[in-house]
């Protein structure tokens, strides 16, 4: 089987020559027992990598598991992984088995590998030598005979030298390296993803399928994509829903965009990160609805008649009334005068505006208020907070 029926058959859409030498590796690899290491960002697509390794080797016919490392709670991840003995530990009702018990014989796809435990790296180690291992609560040695593929979006040298990570059990899993690219290094794949997805949710939800200019095209070419795939794929959802033109421009693309300086965040962020994300965020939503509203406002200022009297959307909610006689003596209601410049105002101002409007809107409640304005719960509640918000 060619690259192409192996993308085909998997779902995977590009032509990146470092996507297909990955894919080619992973063909290669498929008929050993060697283990292997898959590193890339997150977001990437590195579980299609175990996939194809297992449906083209001896085992594809028997089981094929995938355990995310990171999302069990250190204290039960030996329990996952090599089972336990009944009464072994508090909650332990039954003998169970693990996950290298239950997928003897066939592959076993190691997701987050860098976050298990220093001491389950020993047992994994152990397995990966000997195919041996005992289960929690037990002293009796089982054999198994499992093929391993682990992913991690860490780099293993630096949590080597950190003192995270065994460097023998690196090399016992690293025996086949395979690095899959992230999205912006594959530039000329961006674009046929961006319409699979939209042609995918346009078939999903019976709608027409959203398309891109060329200068949006342009702006998603030289976008860093820190989420890749995954975050390429809500963005063409969120834009499918929320955009009613089905034809994006840059101008739209960008506002579904975090900005580049948030763009270089890791992929993990702490709580604090997280809030000036959305300050951030904030801003950039004030910023670009001032240009907006100013812009619309000019405009339609310019073709009021003098003997008529226009109303205005207002960026505050309701209405405003323009007249002939504010466009002749240049003056427009005060609430109008703030948005639009005349009046200096600081960001605090704009953001205490924006969210004293936004609970209004919702009847002072928090979390509605918090997702139409485009941030968290808990960050709301801290703007309120410093703003004084009553």
């Amino acid at each position: 089987m060619d690259l192409n029926q192996i993308k085909q058959r998997f779902g995977i859409i590009g032509n990146d020559p470092e996507l297909d030498r990955a894919l080619e590796i992973a063909r290669q690899v498929a008929p050993t027992n060697l283990s292997v290491l898959v590193t890339g960002e997150s977001g990437v697509g590195k579980e299609v990598i175990p996939q194809i390794i297992h449906q083209f080797s001896a085992r594809k016919h028997n089981v094929y598991l995938a355990l995310n490392c990171g999302g069990i709670p250190e204290g039960t991840i030996d329990s996952e992984l090599f089972g336990h003995e009944k009464g072994s530990f508090t909650g332990a009702i039954e003998t169970r088995k693990g996950y290298f018990e239950e997928a003897n014989g066939g592959t076993l796809f190691l997701d987050e590998v860098a976050e298990l435990p220093l001491s389950t790296q020993v047992r994994l180690l152990r397995v990966l030598q000997t195919g041996e291992f005992i289960k929690v609560g037990s002293a009796k040695v089982e054999k198994t005979n499992v093929r391993v593929v682990a992913a991690t979006n860490v780099n293993l040298l630096n949590a080597i030298r950190d003192g995270k990570f065994r460097e023998d059990l690196y090399y016992r899993l690293c025996t086949v390296p395979i690095h899959v690219p992230p999205l912006r290094e594959r530039k000329n794949d961006i674009i046929l993803l961006f319409r699979k997805f939209a042609l995918d949710f346009a078939d999903q939800n019976m709608v027409p399928a959203i398309r891109l200019t060329p200068d949006a095209q342009e702006l998603a070419r030289n976008y860093r994509w820190p989420g890749n795939i995954r975050q390429l794929q809500g963005v063409v959802n969120r834009i499918s829903v929320l955009e009613s033109n089905r034809l994006v421009t840059a101008e739209v693309l960008a506002r579904y965009l975090p900005s580049e300086g948030a763009s270089t965040l890791p992929v993990r962020a702490s709580e604090a990160g997280s809030d000036y994300l959305s300050d951030r965020d904030i801003i950039f939503k004030i910023l670009y609805q001032l240009r907006h509203d100013i812009d619309q406002i000019k405009a339609r200022l310019d073709h009021v008649p003098l003997e008529e009297e226009e109303e205005l959307d207002n960026p505050q909610g309701g209405k405003i009334l323009i007249s002939a006689e504010d466009v002749h003596s240049s003056t427009v209601p005060q609430e109008t005068a703030a948005w639009s410049g005349q009046n200096p105002v600081s960001i605090q101002d704009v953001s205490a505006e924006l969210i004293r409007k936004a609970l209004e809107r919702h009847g002072g409640r928090r979390k509605p208020a918090a997702e139409e304005l485009g941030i968290s719960e808990r960050t709301l509640y801290r703007k309120i907070k410093e703003l004084g918000i009553q």
